[in-house]
């Protein structure tokens, strides 16, 4: 504990992957320092539209050694401000809240001790295979606190970021003469009006022709949330290029969810990084069983939910879409009524350019989309966000390489091989992300602790090449439908390796073998590693 107190420990984020982070980091004795750029814990479910929900239940979607509180107890899939409160009840239970350092936005970390050239032929991780190499490197973070051009600078001997995947916005590209200069009205991305204080998105859009670019997840929740604003007298327009699998959460949703993806029964289906002829050759001879199981799931949703009426069903089949690339979410409640009610109108289109008044569509026909106000859900742009942080040109060019990869090149999707006294806990896509950002949360505690023990330099970046073969593999069977770092689909797998690195025992279910292989895993099973 002295020895670990002594060590100077930062954390880039409190979102849940930097709650954990910080909480298993205290658990071993450190004193983290946790910069966070927002006034709150919780990262975007801090500052989210006030209709969003989660996308996964409440019981998955947990931290492993501490339930929702009865003060907090949500319904099944919980509102943004139900997650808000349980994020800061977390914090406050663990004493995460004390570490954080509030509107402290990192612009800049640089490792300074070896040179680069040293770095990239180091054998070892940070020269000895250590968490914190051999006491002569150290990371100096560039800061800058609240709204002021000041920054401040400070030294730490290890980093960990947890900036997640949502924080930079993507914008697209249009020719001279059709982009946002044209439009008379105001035109912003969805990352900056989740962002507004709830009366302030509700002015913006009250009484105003709103249309909407994308059918994602945020794109849904804007539009669902222009609709009950203002109903069928101005209605909301979403334009769209494709459908995206979205799904009503009133329907047999759970559980499905839970045999598609929780067990170990299930993960025997999909093909896993290194799994060795035997395993192989079982997944190759379930497959057929997969796929009925999802075709089965796929024409329940069809039948049930209007989507081919209203142009909404997607060009892609549910089974690889959900279980490899994991495009899937709920609908919002009673989307399709808004739009039987005129609430919300559909445009599906290619390509669009604004002119004066609003949008016109490249569909053929010239149709122009009057509007106010134009909201881009585009996506977000998550490796510059990433990158950014490094001051390096080397270490943000071997972060996310290019061509960009299926999977970031990192040893348990937690480190780089070649950049010491540093760890990743935010960049992996799950169905429900924080328990796997707990798992690796509490891996890289072990590591900093001294229990993980990692191999070299050449033996981490073949367990890389594994993962991004797999990867490319699930791309190529998901019609390139796969999200980066998506590890939905093993995520019982890969955090088996996880508990053979800290010395616990994967097999984590009390009620037998039975139990173990049909039993959905979740949080609860691996509240007892600390």
């Amino acid at each position: 504990m002295a020895a670990a107190q002594e060590k100077r420990l930062a954390i880039i984020g409190a979102g849940s992957s930097g709650l954990t982070a910080c909480k298993h980091a205290l658990a071993k004795g450190f004193r983290p320092v946790v910069f966070e750029a927002a006034d709150a814990v919780g990262g975007v479910w801090a500052r989210t539209l006030a209709c969003t929900r989660l996308q996964s239940p409440a019981e998955a979607y947990r931290f492993s050694d501490f339930p929702w509180p009865p003060e907090v107890r949500p319904e099944e899939f919980p509102r943004s401000d139900q997650v808000a409160a349980y994020m800061a009840a977390y914090a406050r239970q663990f004493g995460v809240v004390d570490c954080v350092r509030f509107g402290s936005k990192v612009l800049g970390a640089e490792y300074v001790g070896a040179s680069e050239a040293e770095v990239a032929a180091w054998e070892q991780w940070s020269g000895n295979g250590e968490a914190f190499g051999d006491g002569t490197g150290v990371w100096h973070l560039t800061v800058q606190h609240g709204e002021t051009e000041e920054t401040q600078k400070y030294e730490f001997d290890f980093l960990i970021i947890c900036l997640g995947r949502y924080g930079i916005a993507k914008v697209p590209t249009f020719p001279q003469g059709r982009g946002p200069e044209v439009f008379q009205g105001q035109v912003l991305h969805s990352m900056d009006y989740s962002r507004m204080p709830h009366a302030d998105a509700h002015e913006l859009i009250r009484g105003k022709r709103v249309v909407v670019v994308g059918s994602g997840k945020s794109g849904m929740d804007t539009v669902a949330q222009c609709a009950r604003a203002n109903g069928s007298k101005y209605p909301c327009t979403m334009v769209y290029r494709s459908a995206n699998w979205m799904v009503d959460p009133n329907l047999a949703w759970g559980a499905f969810f839970k045999k598609m993806i929780g067990s170990r029964l299930a993960e025997l289906m999909v093909h896993k990084p290194g799994e060795g002829f035997a395993l192989s050759l079982l997944a190759t001879v379930l497959t057929p069983m997969r796929w009925l199981m999802a075709k089965l799931a796929e024409t329940y949703y069809r039948e049930l939910m209007p989507m081919r009426k209203h142009g909404m069903a997607p060009g892609y089949n549910l089974s690889e879409s959900m279980l490899l690339g994991w495009r899937i979410g709920l609908l919002p409640d009673r989307f399709y009524d808004m739009v039987e009610q005129g609430g919300i109108v559909l445009r599906r289109c290619d390509s669009f350019g604004f002119c004066a008044d609003g949008l016109e569509l490249d569909d053929g026909t010239g149709e122009r989309v009057g509007a106010d106000v134009v909201i881009l859900a585009t996506g977000f742009d998550d490796e510059r966000l990433l990158t950014s942080v490094f001051v390096s040109p080397w270490f943000r060019e071997i972060i996310v390489p290019k061509p960009s990869h299926t999977m970031l090149p990192l040893y348990r999707h937690c480190v780089h091989p070649r950049i010491p006294q540093m760890a990743v806990v935010c960049y992996v896509e799950s169905a429900a992300s924080i328990y796997p950002y707990e798992m690796m949360a509490k891996w890289v505690a072990h590591l900093l602790d001294g229990v993980v023990r990692l191999p070299s330099v050449a033996a981490m970046e073949e367990n890389v090449a594994e993962w991004e073969r797999w990867g490319r593999w699930a791309k190529r069977r998901s019609g390139a439908f796969f999200v980066k770092s998506c590890i939905a689909a093993v995520t019982t797998w890969y955090s088996d390796q996880l508990c053979r690195d800290m010395g616990r025992n994967p097999r984590r279910k009390r009620r037998g073998l039975l139990a173990d292989w049909l039993q959905p895993y979740g949080p609860s099973d691996y509240a007892g590693i600390q």
